[in-house]
């Protein structure tokens, strides 16, 4: 039987510990000055993100694309969708061919030259060059009949932009699956606590990369540059690239360990399907002896390991699935929550100023108006404040009154304070709509766009802004805890990627909702309101998510209930604390 094992040795076969740890005090420090860097990296380049997606509906909606509305709101869905939904294709291939390490790098050199293409069609010669000339406008005879509809034109360079949100997606979600592992494996000799802290903290850092980009990026965009604007992004991608080969001496780094992608995939296949698993063993029969007993030795874990990882992973699916509604909700935040704002009165920064009338349109040009993006902040500052606060005394203290309640419990916490804010957004569009349909509007240039606002202060958002913010708190955070805590070693990195590409998921089932519900006779259908939203029924929408999530929610606390009950069941606890190593 092996020795314990020395703070400063590797736990597997190619894992390269840091190279300045060699005193006796050396391996702390160092692996906090690990985790440091990891979070400084996961700062930037959450400041990249936000710096992208915060005013992509106001771009893409900008005179130079002049996107339709929903068209905007759609494609800002797909863009986070698609940047949580692609997390297991960077998993995958750290696992298999680059190790974490490899692939950090090779995202980040991704990002930076995906991250430079909104920049450069930001410019006339850029879209020129990338997307052609904009048609022009053809006019078509007079409509038959007063209810009949036209189709929304095709959004100009749609192509060009969609391919380059979709390789930044990528990048953006191979960073985030592997960089998440890769920091808590800087922290896990500091004792059973520190993967909890770390993940308090590495949202905590995301949230600080939020309010840079927001505070900074977003004001630039809207009210001087989107080129200034879209470049500080990249900027904030080459500084964190720079800073992660830096750090690269302290950092404990792992060799790829293979993938049981194909593993699951005949468990899956023989559990479910036994009938097409015999048709399959009797046209292949060496591949069938994947199974226990039946397979020669080789590297990776053994078939009865691989069991055993299949019956977890069948335990978490149905908890992390459940989570997908949630996920609907809270990408509202980023989509059609800011076009819900773009048509709220949005004050001026100097309202002293004589030339910020909202009513002067001609004098707009010289005002700098408060980005719309800044409602973004009522939801970072919440979780600013409140990670330190929670990890500091509240989670001590219910710690010590062994009060603390269960990543599970947390989340199902989470997902009611997403359901009271998705009710409140949908309260304040009734409220906004009442007064479009009495009339009574506010004509407000934003950029070099107007908007027909309803006299209702953008300031009425903050609350379902907060609601947000307090669910990630309760539901984000425990979920990432919950899914790297409870996987099995040999598949952390791959039920990391499941959940954040279940989170892309609900993304993109928003996306789908808003693209079904914007067909002719749908609630979000308004083609003679060009730009703006005031002929939709947005309140609808949001008070179907709202019904959406509380069905979900119902439906999570039992299936919440029924893990924790099986995982109070010694048996089963002896056989997962042996998986998890």
């Amino acid at each position: 039987m092996p020795g314990p094992r020395a703070p400063g040795q590797p736990r597997g076969p190619g894992e390269r510990r840091p190279l300045l740890a060699r005193r006796l005090r050396g391996p702390r420090r160092w692996r906090r000055a690990a985790a440091a860097a990891v979070l400084l990296v996961q700062m930037l380049e959450r400041a990249a993100f936000f710096g992208v997606a915060g005013n992509l509906v106001l771009y893409l909606n900008s005179e130079h694309l002049q996107w339709a509305g929903e068209q905007a709101s759609r494609a800002a869905l797909v863009f986070l969708g698609a940047s949580y939904l692609l997390a297991p294709v960077g998993g995958w291939l750290a696992d298999v061919y680059l190790g974490r390490f490899r692939a950090i790098v090779l995202s980040l050199l991704l990002y930076l030259v995906a991250s430079g293409l909104l920049p450069a069609t930001a410019v006339a010669d850029g879209r020129r060059s990338f997307c052609g000339e904009m048609p022009e406008s053809r006019l078509a005879p007079a409509c038959p009949s007063p209810g009949c509809t036209r189709p929304s034109p095709s959004p100009y360079c749609a192509p060009t932009l969609y391919v380059g949100l979709l390789l930044l997606a990528l990048a953006a979600s191979s960073v985030r699956s592997n960089l998440t592992s890769f920091g808590a494996d800087q922290v896990m000799d500091l004792g059973r606590h520190a993967n909890r802290r770390f993940f308090n903290w590495f949202y905590w850092s995301i949230n600080v990369g939020a309010v840079l980009s927001l505070l900074v990026v977003a004001f630039i965009q809207q009210n001087i540059s989107f080129l200034v604007g879209y470049s500080i992004p990249v900027g904030c991608v080459g500084l964190a690239f720079f800073i992660f080969l830096f750090a690269t001496p302290i950092f404990i780094t792992k060799p790829p360990t293979g993938s049981q992608v194909s593993s699951m995939l005949k468990l899956a296949l023989q559990n479910c399907c036994p009938r097409l698993w015999c048709q399959h063993c009797a046209r292949d029969p060496q591949g069938a002896q994947l199974l226990p007993d039946q397979r020669s030795h080789q590297p990776g874990p053994s078939p009865q390991e691989d069991i055993a990882n299949f019956r977890v992973l069948v335990k978490l699916l149905p908890v992390m699935v459940t989570l997908v509604p949630y996920w609907m909700v809270y990408f509202q935040m980023q989509s059609t929550y800011v076009l819900q704002g773009l048509h709220l009165h949005i004050p001026n920064i100097f309202p002293d100023y004589p030339g910020n009338s909202s009513m002067v349109l001609g004098a707009q040009d010289s005002a700098y108006k408060i980005p719309e993006a800044w409602l973004l902040l009522a939801n970072v500052v919440v979780v600013l404040i409140l990670v330190p606060v929670k990890d500091h005394l509240l989670d001590p203290l219910l710690l010590r009154c062994k009060l603390l309640p269960s990543a599970l419990q947390k989340m199902a916490l989470g997902m009611s304070f997403g359901f009271a804010s998705v009710i409140v957004a949908g309260f304040l569009e009734m409220k906004r709509l009442e007064y479009i349909h009495h009339n009574q509007t506010v004509s407000q240039q934003i950029g070099h766009n107007v908007y027909y606002a309803a006299p209702l202060s953008i300031w009425w958002q903050i609350p379902q802004y907060l609601l947000i913010g307090i669910s990630e708190i309760f539901a984000s955070i425990p979920g990432l805890e919950f899914a790297y805590s409870e996987a099995p070693r040999s598949m952390q990195g791959a039920i990391m990627g499941i959940f954040f590409c279940l989170s892309g998921v609900g993304s993109l089932l928003g996306s789908s909702l808003v693209a079904l519900l914007s067909l002719p006779g749908g609630w979000l259908h308004c083609p003679m309101d060009h730009g703006n939203i005031n002929n939709c029924q947005m309140d609808l929408y949001f008070f179907l998510l709202a019904g959406i999530q509380a069905a979900t929610a119902l439906l999570f606390m039992w299936i919440a209930g029924r893990y924790e009950r099986a995982a109070r069941n010694p048996a089963s606890q002896s056989c997962l604390s042996r998986d998890r190593g």
